[in-house]
């Protein structure tokens, strides 16, 4: 190193005729250096390279003279002139030029360093920046006006090192975070005040003492950008180790009103600037990683930034906002005594009255966040259940190739368009090579309806054999074929050409989970409806069967049993439908497909749901002797199927499963899942099995494990109870005494571990 401690001290001799000692210090982007003179005093030393402006560096120091003539003074270092009344020194050192300024020191604790930080220590540091803000509210330096990587107003330039990132949970909710700041934020920045700000009052360059803000160190950072940013940035950092990151915030937004009143666009914004500045921070942090960096500055809050992160996501913005308009002395934006009664009431005037409605007390989902929802009550909600946003809610990789594509185009399938081709041969090579050829639909519904029509059509046959149970759509040839629906409440009844078999239900079906024939003996109740058909001259024309049962019970078939009853069905003639609606893309985890754990291929499988993360789009995958004999002269056409965006969809849904192995995760995490639920079922009697593959999970609940009665209502009470401590669950099943566990497949293990142990409170207060 060029700059030894005796180099220092012989520079400061000469050039400020003081005898001093000398302390490297770490710094993240000058050197710095601590100085004791004789009488003990100290001094801080800081040295820039050529890579420095100058005229930088000469903002910063304008911007502490002005702040030395106010009465925040003693807050701010102040700097020592040379021999020669300069602030800022030059030297040439082996042919580089360096800049020089030496600086008071400032005696304190650093933020970072504080144990206990009240909520007046908060309040205490947002009047000081507020006071401070006011005192430069007018002051202009052209130095100031650069375009700085870690301003937050150029959060979204950070994209270009997410890649750096590589966890991939870590990388989707930074991806998710930047995708809001875009929306929710650049939209406004040009209408924001603006003012030249310090720009990183952070845990390591405020200090404090007590309940008192005693200085603010390193003005490097300065900047002239949105005013509000300042305020932001405090916050971040502040909120870092804080039990309760929101009221700190808050505390500190009240102060900061004080001194410098905000405006409400710019509390408004607060929430997703907060979150901006860590997003650079930890892109930035992750790039520094990718070049092998040893400079432990670069590293200093990524343990923190994160963990405040994976919190703040679950931080309702409306909440946030909410809190921070209170603060100002704003109106709130919750009424906590809103019952719905307006949207109710206009809801059954407008929309069926059967369209049903979640929960006793009715929720207003305003937002999605990956695997959380947010109320209009500023609640937050872990998805626990909506197995349709299959990557998450609002996945920023999804979220973006709609965006695009609808920008670009979207029309119907009668032009040339590469997306459709491309997003077929995709979705093929991730199928058995028999199952070749794809119509697009719009919803599972559409695709098990054009499935039985081409079952039908191949084999000239009528008759389709389901499970008892079933569900497999809302079309009229779904309805058909879903005795869950035309055997309920308020359904018309089977008809002649729809047969039932048996559900291989291992838990309260005849054969059990003991039994290892189970899966050919409940087969064998095909060969009842095939023998019954025959006496009338007629064959199958198909059979359709959830890979895992969803409406039927949660439930995983029995080994075997797939592969028995389609060799059946084959031997009469018929076509094996596989339902993949809710099963598919990786949730099993095991395997990419429900079919794959039967180890059997279907003639025909059904995509839907997940296939566009909530986006209107499913599929129908046939062989190509199917596909050719449904060609038969009548075109078949979709208005809406395979349109551009669909398949832009698509595939950044099949990108995201890829990219972000999340397989693998709904194995892992659906394996912890099922094993934490299982630990819980010898403390409760009223758990009565735990089942499923990956993510697709049930739980069912009985009053006697002997009899097997139902737990109704007890179940209901148990999915409210569930929704007020914050977790989404339904029930499913004959007996509608199963829970529904089927979250989005980014579900982790600390989401898990949070919902067993809630549910382990509930079934204890039962």
């Amino acid at each position: 190193m060029i700059f030894t401690e005796s180099f220092i001290t012989t520079l400061i001799q000469e050039q400020y005729k003081m005898d001093v000692s000398c302390k490297i210090l770490n710094g993240y982007d000058e050197l710095n250096f601590l100085l004791t003179d004789s009488s003990d005093k100290k001094y801080i030393l800081k040295i820039a390279t050529e890579e420095h402006n100058p005229y930088f560096l000469d903002a910063q120091v304008q911007m502490v003279k002005l702040l030395s003539k106010s009465g925040l003074s003693e807050k701010f270092q102040h700097y020592i002139a040379t021999e020669v009344s300069e602030d800022i020194g030059q030297i040439i050192v082996e042919g580089t030029k360096y800049y020089y300024r030496l600086l008071s020191y400032l005696e304190g604790v650093f933020w970072v360093n504080q144990n206990s930080k009240s909520a007046a220590l908060a309040r205490n540091l947002g009047r000081f920046l507020g006071e401070m803000d006011t005192v430069l509210k007018d002051f202009k330096h052209p130095a100031a006006g650069r375009h700085y990587e870690w301003d937050i107003k150029n959060t979204l330039d950070s994209r270009r090192n997410l890649h750096c990132i590589k966890s991939h949970e870590n990388r989707r909710l930074v991806g998710y975070f930047l995708m809001q700041f875009e929306t929710e934020v650049t939209p406004h920045i040009s209408s924001l005040r603006t003012a030249t700000i310090h720009n990183d009052a952070n845990d390591y360059n405020v200090l404090v003492n007590g309940d008192a803000v005693t200085g603010l160190i390193d003005f490097g950072d300065m900047v002239h950008t949105s005013l509000i940013n300042n305020l932001a940035i405090a916050c971040a950092y502040a909120m870092l180790d804080s039990e309760k990151p929101l009221e700190m915030a808050v505390e500190m937004v009240k102060g900061y009103h004080e001194k410098m009143v905000l405006t409400e666009l710019e509390v408004s914004l607060l929430y997703y600037l907060i979150a901006g500045r860590f997003c650079i921070s930890l892109c930035q942090s992750a790039y520094n990683s990718s070049l092998d960096s040893v400079n432990e500055h670069h590293f200093i809050t990524e343990k923190p930034a994160w963990n405040l992160m994976h919190r703040l996501i679950r931080i309702n913005p409306l909440k946030a906002h909410h809190e921070f308009r209170l603060a100002c002395g704003f109106s709130g934006l919750i009424d906590s005594s809103d019952n719905h009664e307006l949207i109710l009431k206009e809801r059954q005037l407008y929309i069926g009255k059967n369209l049903s409605i979640s929960y006793t007390k009715k929720v207003k989902i305003d937002k999605g966040a990956l695997q959380y929802l947010y109320d209009d009550q500023g609640n937050t909600f872990l998805d626990c259940v909506n197995n349709v946003s299959h990557v998450g809610h609002c996945h920023p990789t999804v979220v973006k190739a709609m965006q695009k594509q609808i920008a670009t185009l979207n029309t119907n399938t009668r032009y040339l368009n590469d997306n459709i081709i491309k997003y077929a041969k995709e979705l093929t090579a991730l199928l058995p090579k028999e199952l070749a050829v794809c119509y697009f639909t719009n919803s599972g519904s559409e695709a098990n309806d054009l499935a039985i029509r081409m079952s039908r059509h191949f084999t000239k046959q009528k008759d389709v054999i389901v499970l008892d149970h079933a569900y497999h759509g809302t079309s009229t040839t779904a309805i058909e074929m879903s005795p869950y629906k035309f055997d309920g409440k308020g359904g018309f009844g089977k008809m002649p050409y729809i047969h039932k078999a048996q559900n291989p239900d291992m838990y309260r079906g005849e054969f059990k989970y003991r039994d290892a024939e189970a899966g050919e003996k409940y087969a064998k109740d095909v060969d009842r409806i095939i023998e019954s058909l025959a006496t009338e001259s007629k064959k199958p024309a198909a059979f359709i069967c959830e890979t895992l049962l969803g409406v039927g019970g949660q439930i995983a078939l029995p080994p075997n049993y797939l592969k028995e009853v389609y060799s059946k069905v084959r031997n009469a003639g018929g076509i094996c439908i596989a339902d993949e609606v809710q099963v598919g893309f990786g949730r099993v985890g095991e395997k990419f497909w429900g079919f794959e754990l039967q180890d059997v291929v279907p003639d025909i499988v059904v995509l839907g749901k997940p296939i566009g993360n909530g986006h209107p789009l499913a599929a129908v995958v046939t062989t190509r002797e199917i596909a050719d004999a449904f060609n038969n002269g009548m075109e078949y056409f979709n208005t809406f199927g395979g349109n551009p965006v669909s398949m832009a969809t698509g595939l950044a849904v099949l990108q995201v499963i890829e990219e972000e192995e999340l397989q693998k995760n709904a194995l892992e995490v659906g394996n912890y899942l099922v094993n934490r639920l299982a630990e819980l079922k010898p403390n409760y009697d009223i758990i009565g099995d735990v089942r499923g593959n990956g993510l697709f999970v049930g739980v069912e609940l009985v009053r006697d494990r002997i009899t097997l009665e139902p737990a109704v209502p007890e179940i209901d009470t148990i999915v409210e109870k569930m929704k007020e401590r914050g977790f989404f669950i339904s029930t499913d099943g004959p007996l509608y005494n199963v829970l529904k566990i089927k979250p989005p497949i980014i579900f982790s293990k600390q989401n898990a571990d949070e919902f067993v142990d809630n549910l382990n409170v509930v079934l204890g207060e039962l």
